[in-house]
């Protein structure tokens, strides 16, 4: 019965969405005509504009997540039921990362062009806002889930309420926090390409600029040179994050 209801809702979201297969078909010459427009990738004079836009991706990807890391910890204290008992904080500050969360990055992006102007200074705050909403439910239950038996043992040398946070809960959850960290570093660094779309600087604009004046084949120079950089950035945070956390299976 699950699967017919599931099987009707199916079909009626493609008739909804007018999704049909001769659209479907036509769909699939062009992106196969835009696929030889890219071919071969073109070597151009604008080469190194494009590995500084990257640079500047990076550097978006690598302060937003920085400031979203260091923001999460004292909220994730806050919002964490074994550190903070006074339910209504807790509350607050659940309910404020689900609302910043709930927003894409991109909107976020789209939002912070219209306040501070073009730039990647607005795609560091869209990647920060956005992700210490994340990490701070994501640090929030690490947090929970610590041993309180070693919590135990530091309370019972004498220790005062920070000096147990300092040394029985952050020395376990810490980890944890560094290779959820790394990770959203990775994924970052993709997002802050489309933030660039919309004005937020980076390789997203010259991506845009390219695709708007049919400059196929510097378009696929750039897609190519984004790949290699964030299978670079992929493999590097793969060998921290095993460091960190042991081997990690994907």
């Amino acid at each position: 019965m699950a699967a017919m209801i599931g099987f009707g809702l199916f079909l009626w979201g493609l008739h909804a969405l007018e999704v049909t297969p001769g659209r479907l078909i036509d769909g699939i010459g062009q992106l196969g005509r835009v696929f030889m427009l890219m071919m071969p990738p073109a070597i151009t004079e604008h080469v190194w504009d494009y590995v500084r836009a990257i640079g500047e991706t990076l550097a978006m990807a690598f302060l937003g997540t920085l400031v979203a890391s260091l923001l999460a910890v004292p909220l994730a204290l806050m919002g964490a039921r074994n550190i903070m008992p006074v339910g209504p904080v807790r509350l607050l500050v659940r309910r404020s990362s689900d609302v910043v969360r709930g927003i894409d990055s991109l909107v976020w992006a789209i939002f912070f062009v219209s306040v501070v102007g073009l730039g990647p200074f607005a795609g560091i705050l869209a990647i920060a806002i956005n992700d210490t909403g994340v990490l701070t439910k994501l640090y929030a239950e690490a947090i929970e889930n610590t041993d309180r038996e070693q919590v135990k043992g530091v309370r019972a040398t004498g220790a005062g309420r920070t000096q147990t946070i300092g040394f029985g809960i952050l020395p376990q959850v810490m980890p944890v926090l560094l290779g959820n960290s790394l990770y959203f570093l990775e994924s970052n660094v993709r997002s802050a390409t489309i933030l660039g779309v919309v004005g937020a600087g980076g390789i997203g604009f010259f991506l845009m600029d390219r695709m708007m004046i049919n400059a196929w084949r510097e378009v696929a120079l750039i897609v190519i040179m984004v790949l290699i950089t964030v299978a670079c950035i992929d493999a590097l945070s793969r060998i921290l994050r095993s460091r960190l956390i042991g081997p990690v299976t994907r």
